[in-house]
Order: C-alpha cells, then sequence, then structure tokens
C-alpha cells in the first residue's frame, strides 16, 4: 500500500467531536476539534473538513452502539443515551458525502486499536481499553483486530454492585445499576454536585467512583483476561484514581487470577501514553487497513 496515501479520522464523544487527517503509521497531519450536537449539525461540519482534502478512506469511532452489520445499515447508530443520534444512519451519510470507502465503529474500539498498534498495548495479543467520562465504554482487541459479535463490547453497562455509602440514583436513562450509571463523569457531578475538576484527590467520592470502577475491571479480567488494562477518558485523568482501583481490583479479585502480567497492578492497570490521541490514531489504522475494501 502506497505510504503516501492520507487518510480520515473522526471521534465522536459525547461532548466534542474530533476531525484528523494522518497517515497509516498514526501520523496526524491536522485536526480539528467541535462540540457534539445533533446529526443535521454535526455531519455537515465533518464533510467541511474532509472535503477536497484528498482522503483515501474514513474510519469514525462513535458513541454508541452502532450496527456493525453487513449490510445497508451499517454503521447506523442505535437506541443510545443520545437520543438525537439515535437511528442515524452515521456511516452511510459520510460515504454517501464524501465518495470514499467508510468504516464505522465504538470510540472505545478504535480507541483500543490505538492502543494496541501505537500504545500501551503494543506487543500485547489482548488489549483491554477503559475509557470514563461522560460516559463508560470497553473497547478489545484480540490478535490486532477489534472484538465484534452481535455488535461490538458494550461493558459499561455492565451490573455493578451498589456502595454502601453511595445514594445517588444512576444517570443511566437504561439502567439502575451498570457501571456508567454509577462512575461516568455525570455521575461523579451528580454525587457531589459539582464538576469532577473541582472534587479534592480526598474527598471520599473518590473511593466510591474506584469502588465501581474497579468492579467493572475485575469483571473484564474474569472474562477477557487481557494481557493489559488501558483506562482513558476525562475521569482517568486524576491519577490518585489508579492506586486506588489497583487495590480495590485485587481485593475484588480474592487471590484469584493472579498471573506474572495481573500481579503487578501497577504494568497490567495503566494510563494510555498516547495524550488523548488513541482514537485518532486507531480510525488511522483502520482506514488504512480498509483501504480498497467496501464500507459494508
Amino acid at each position: 500500500m502506497d505510504d503516501r496515501q492520507v487518510y480520515g479520522a473522526v471521534e465522536i464523544g459525547g461532548t466534542k467531536v474530533i476531525c484528523a487527517l494522518g497517515k497509516r503509521d498514526g501520523t496526524i497531519l491536522e485536526k480539528v476539534r467541535f462540540p457534539t450536537l445533533p446529526p443535521k449539525e454535526t455531519v455537515p461540519r465533518i464533510v467541511d473538513f474532509f472535503e477536497g482534502k484528498g482522503i483515501s478512506a474514513l474510519c469514525v469511532g462513535t458513541v454508541g452502539p452502532v450496527n456493525l452489520r453487513p449490510g445497508p445499515d451499517y454503521g447506523t447508530i442505535l437506541a443510545c443515551p443520545r437520543e438525537a443520534w439515535s437511528f442515524y444512519p452515521l456511516g452511510k451519510s459520510l460515504e454517501e458525502a464524501l465518495h470514499v470507502p467508510v468504516v464505522v465503529d465504538s470510540d472505545v474500539n478504535v480507541a483500543c486499536v490505538g492502543e494496541a498498534r501505537f500504545g500501551a498495548g503494543i506487543g500485547k495479543q489482548n488489549v483491554l481499553y477503559i475509557t470514563v467520562g461522560t460516559g463508560i465504554g470497553i473497547g478489545i482487541v484480540i490478535d490486532g483486530k477489534p472484538l465484534h459479535g452481535l455488535l461490538h463490547p458494550e461493558g459499561g453497562h455492565s451490573k455493578v454492585s451498589r456502595h454502601p455509602d453511595d445514594n445517588i440514583d444512576s444517570v443511566c436513562r437504561f439502567h439502575p445499576d451498570c457501571a456508567e450509571g454509577m462512575a461516568s463523569g455525570p455521575a461523579m457531578g451528580r454525587r457531589c454536585a459539582r464538576l469532577g475538576e473541582e472534587i479534592p484527590d480526598d474527598d471520599p467520592a473518590w473511593e466510591i467512583e474506584a469502588f465501581y470502577l474497579a468492579q467493572l475491571v475485575r469483571n473484564c479480567i474474569q472474562v477477557m483476561a487481557p494481557n493489559v488494562i488501558v483506562m482513558g477518558g476525562g475521569v482517568m485523568e486524576r491519577e490518585a484514581l489508579f492506586p486506588m482501583i489497583r487495590k480495590k481490583v485485587l481485593e475484588q479479585l480474592g487471590g484469584h487470577f493472579i498471573y506474572a502480567e495481573s500481579s503487578d497492578m501497577d504494568t497490567y492497570i495503566v494510563p494510555s501514553p498516547l495524550k488523548g490521541e488513541q482514537a485518532l490514531k486507531g480510525c488511522l489504522a483502520m482506514a488504512a487497513d480498509t483501504f480498497g475494501q467496501p464500507s459494508s
């Protein structure tokens, strides 16, 4: 494949959209950021950024869930917490507007690909990425490829047991007791009645947050047996969370599933080294991988 080809990457998150031009090796040449608004306002801005820039293919990592089955509904957002995006034909709309192959996946899966190719997962067979921000999601890469089944993983909605000192209602409109509903950024905001960056490290709310996230991590370890777990997103910029989560994961595992990698939690549960660009880099790799192939 010609390394001079330029590819498009789009990360659609709960609050912001980032569009980038780059190369298959993860090099980002240009990028722009703007707020996530309803599709009728957001998609034209995406198209405007890429028009006339000669991209060979485009990859979109989006909030979901999103339909990844080949067919006419490939790339359509399904029922999701962001109601304006529910059932929007994202992949089809971008392919028709830009006339290039478009591959779509969850924002967390593309971030996991970025970690596996260029970040903390290099050389690892099974990489797990967990993002904790406006929502909570998990991405899984096995042997270099993102995991798909009926959809993509939606582990952020895994059930968690309530902390005995926690009395907030879940912020998830689907579930009263899932990780996203109890430990996402909005959940912390509801718990403390202020923004996360305003909450000091010694506030007991962070112990509650770690309690929920450790349950999600424990479940992922025992179901997926990853070689490394990378955690990112706005909430995980709070560095003090990592030692709390690692400690609680060990406690919750209770001596079970302790192997060479997982016995050293400091190197097993890690922050991303990619400075927030893991999803864009993953998109560039996936766009290059699928260049010349039908998006469906």
